[in-house]
């Protein structure tokens, strides 16, 4: 009876270790399908970068053309202001020399006045 149990233990150590060292083999089917997943996936995720990357290039051509529009107001206004400045500053220089001008006539007609009246004394 030992040599029997003895035997049959044997015959299944022998059954279950040719089990385990069968190969098995993936169905093409399955390899496939998971190279294909992967191949889906990537695909997604460089799909998104482009997108992400399209989105942020549009953005910061945005930005810039709306600082360069900031830029052209803020250049315009500099230059009416100078050129209001140089109005201003040119009318004064002109107040001042018309100014100079009238004392330098009012001066020499008070001059003229005083030498007629030194003459006639």
């Amino acid at each position: 009876m030992k040599k029997q149990i003895l035997s049959l233990a044997v015959v299944a150590l022998l059954a279950f270790g040719v089990q385990s060292c069968e190969k098995k083999e993936p169905k093409p089917g399955e390899d496939e399908l998971t190279l294909g997943n992967k191949v889906d996936t990537l695909t997604t995720d460089i799909e998104q970068a482009k997108d992400s990357a399209v989105i942020k290039a549009e953005n910061a051509a945005a930005k810039a053309k709306e600082a360069s529009e900031n830029a052209g107001e803020d250049v315009k206004d500099a230059t009416t202001k100078a050129a209001q400045d140089v109005k201003e500053a040119t009318k004064k220089a002109a107040d001042k020399a018309e100014a100079a001008a009238k004392a330098a006539k009012d001066g020499t007609v008070q001059t003229a006045k005083d030498v007629n009246e030194a003459l006639k004394k």
